[in-house]
């Protein structure tokens, strides 16, 4: 899933990235919705749905472990649903145990006997060991960057006084826990440059601790703040202390499912203990509402940004900082767009939007005259999509994306068109940070065949200087990227992405990875990533799909993949796997498709509309029951994305597509091998378990259908680089052992 926090000045690095639910979903013959008759609690026992999971009596091949079935049902506005696994929703009862122990043994096992799993491994873990560096940044007369040396669990914080000097460790994660478990989940630095507020979270969960560090001597300082999530912090520029948000302690036994509800924004001041910080502001009226503090670069306003679950419209309010007795005004007070800040000139207050600009726009507020009518456009909506925007050298330094490709755009501060800055190819680039006067910048650029490569950029003579370049084991120009564009269900025009070895042969039998996650209003652009190259090193294609839900094109493409529209998401996705068999790339029996979080919805949908266009799936961490995800933890929050299942409006089209209501029993399902781990926080594992169970007990035929649980894990975000080569090599492993791939010694 998307992330809650909205994006911000202040710094929050995630050295493990996953799309966040969540952060991907099918069709019934073709998409059309099925309209389930309403019954009494009476006729159900008399009239169950056809797509109602009964026991196989076909014999089987794999002996899965025995899933007890309950007669549990619920009452959806006169529409009866069968949950026979709602037992599995516990995941510290003695029954889940036992049943986690024992798919996990059938799973390992069969894992484990696939020859080609240790070359794949072998292979795996030297293509990982190059050194990965991320984006400097500077605060104070400091720079700051991370490094992973190859195999690293963690990569490292180090800091230097200038780019010639010697790199000082500042933070190295991987002290915190002897297996990498622990990672650092965000960091913020004073302006001054002395102190840092880093967060850390445990076993992949989205709880967050943080600390604080004296830069100079590298000691940790006594103040310890809990119970914060989707949250970073941002320094007063007396650098004293900082705002962040949090929640109410939660239940110890049941923090990992419980509802996240009534965040809270606080100011921490430097040595003093959590229960004496300032409580800034708060809603007890709006239990939904999510808060993000920023101070401006002078210090003068906390911009305070307010969010209502997971969608991209906000408001924006702020607070004087230099008058101790100034209230919290409201700047922008309807959830109508999507509105970023970036900083001020005086009381003119500069933000991107998307108000009456589906593809992003520069907006001018001045403060003092807040009402619409008086707000300036400065830099208009065009056909890229605006994704962000800084102030550099007291320039505008936009970041776009055209048909998912970055694309970087200099504006003066009236809006006047300055230059393009030159790429070194077709991709996805970062970075771009700094303060308002700087004259330098750095970005990194990465493609399907380009390890993440770091830039230093003049902003006065528009030079860019290679800074760092990860060496890595490969030749990128034995591989190739083409960009193709077809069409979906509907008619709607949708790009995609394909990357393989130079000089295939279309024949229809290249074994292809299909991915994507389609929604949140998440983008996805050309990213190297070692697990497919090693895949392309076996002969695969990779295909990528922008299908909608994603913001590749703006607010629009997200709203055309959202609620009642969600099936747009999966008929794009089953558009491209039908377009790559057409076009010979592949065939059913050789086609793979992965997603996670959302993705993993994307792929459990589409695999149970259309079981017979797939050879292999693998849902990873997914949302799986979507009559049940707002009970958990920040489930609710997707409500804005999918809908709700308490919405007599919204209930039969996510019953329609949900994963775990719409498999069919007796029904030939492609191999899949579902992902989760038992600390995610995010989307629960009981989605996975009990999609699990019942896609074991609804399908027929030989091919494996195992779940993969991983232990002291999460959602994805920090999970150490041993376990995520682990999970790679089975998953691989998994695809060459189901699609009939041969590895060469």
């Amino acid at each position: 899933m998307k992330s809650l926090l909205k994006k911000s000045r202040l710094l929050v690095f995630f050295v493990t990235s996953i799309i966040f639910c969540g952060c991907s979903i099918p069709s019934y013959a073709m998409g059309t919705l099925n309209h389930h008759p309403k019954l009494t609690f009476a006729d159900y026992y008399v009239n169950r749905r056809q797509t109602e999971i009964v026991t196989m009596t076909t014999e089987k091949k794999f002996n899965y472990p025995d899933a007890r079935k309950s007669e549990q049902v619920d009452n959806y506005h006169g529409t009866v649903v069968a949950d026979p696994y709602r037992w599995l929703e516990n995941s510290d009862s003695d029954e889940t145990k036992a049943w986690i122990e024992a798919e996990n043994k059938i799973t390992f096992d069969f894992l484990k006997k696939i020859k080609a799993r240790d070359k794949i491994k072998k292979r795996l873990t030297k293509i990982w060991d190059y050194e990965k560096y991320s984006t400097p940044f500077k605060e104070g007369d400091r720079y700051f960057y991370f490094k992973n040396n190859g195999l690293q669990n963690q990569s490292v914080l180090y800091t230097l006084k200038s780019l010639d000097a010697e790199p000082k460790v500042l933070l190295d994660p991987n002290t915190l826990s002897s297996d990498g478990t622990v990672a650092l989940s965000g960091l913020s630095i004073s302006d001054n440059g002395k102190f840092l507020a880093y967060s850390f979270s445990t076993s992949g969960s989205d709880w967050q601790e943080w600390k604080v560090r004296d830069i100079e001597t590298g000691k940790d300082l006594a103040d310890h703040l809990q119970w914060i999530k989707f949250s970073g912090t941002s320094w007063t520029s007396d650098n004293q202390g900082f705002f962040y948000s949090r929640y109410d302690q939660p239940n110890a036994q049941t923090k990992l499912a419980e509802v996240n509800y009534y965040q809270k924004l606080y100011y921490h001041k430097l040595g003093t203990s959590q229960a004496e910080d300032i409580l800034i502001y708060h809603r007890a009226d709006e239990k939904e509402w999510g808060f993000s503090g920023n101070v401006t670069e002078d210090g003068r306003y906390l911009i305070i940004s307010v969010s209502l679950g997971t969608d991209s419209r906000n408001l924006v309010f702020y607070k004087d900082l230099t008058n101790s007795q100034a209230e919290v005004t409201e700047l922008i007070s309807e959830f109508e767009a999507d509105y970023g800040f970036i900083e001020r000139d005086d009381n003119v207050f500069y933000f991107r939007t998307n108000l009456n600009a589906p593809r992003g726009k520069v907006i001018a507020i001045d403060i003092t005259n807040p009402d619409k009518s008086a707000w300036q456009e400065i830099i208009p909506e065009c056909e890229a999509t605006l994704e962000g925007v800084n102030i550099l050298n007291n320039q505008f330094v936009a970041i776009y994306l055209k048909d998912a490709r970055s694309q970087i755009k200099i504006f003066d501060l009236k809006g006047a068109f300055v230059r393009e800055i030159e790429l070194p190819g077709v991709g996805s680039v970062g970075g771009f940070g700094g303060k308002r006067h700087d004259t330098e910048t750095f970005y990194s650029f990465t493609s399907f065949t380009t390890p993440g490569t770091i830039y230093r950029y003049n902003i006065v003579t528009g030079k860019s200087e290679l800074f760092r370049q990860p060496q890595v084991g490969f030749n990128p120009d034995d591989y190739e990227t083409r960009q193709v564009f077809y069409h979906s269900k509907d008619g709607t025009k949708v790009p995609m992405f394909i990357t393989h070895k130079k000089g295939i042969k279309l024949d229809g039998n290249n074994p292809t990875y299909l991915y994507s996650y389609g929604g949140f209003n998440v983008s996805i652009s050309p990213t190297f990533s070692m697990s497919m190259l090693v895949w392309m090193e076996m002969g695969g294609v990779y295909a990528i799909p922008n299908i909608r839900g994603g913001g590749e094109y703006g607010e629009e493409w997200h709203q055309a993949g959202m609620k009642q529209k969600k099936q747009n998401v999966f008929d794009d996705f089953i558009a491209a796997a039908e377009w790559l068999i057409a076009n010979k790339y592949t065939k059913p029996a050789k086609l793979a498709i992965a997603g996670g979080s959302n993705g993993g919805l994307l792929v459990g949908a589409c695999m149970t509309q259309r079981p017979d266009l797939f050879g292999a799936a693998l849902p990873a961490v997914g949302v799986m029951d979507m009559l049940r995800f707002p009970k958990f933890t920040i489930g609710w929050a997707w409500t804005t994305e999918y809908g709700s299942p308490d919405n007599a409006k919204d209930f039969p089209t996510l019953y329609a597509y949900s994963p775990l209501h719409n498999l069919k029993a007796n029904t030939t399902y492609p191999a899949t091998l579902i992902t989760t781990a038992d600390h995610d926080d995010r989307v629960v594992p009981a989605h996975s378990f009990k999609f699990a169970a019942a896609l074991q007990a609804a399908h027929q035929g030989d091919a494996p259908v195992l779940i993969r649980i991983e232990t002291k894990a999460g959602h994805g975000t920090g999970k150490p680089t041993t376990k995520i080569i682990e999970e790679t090599a089975d998953k691989l492993a998994f695809l060459v052992q189901t699609l009939d791939i041969t590895v060469a010694n």
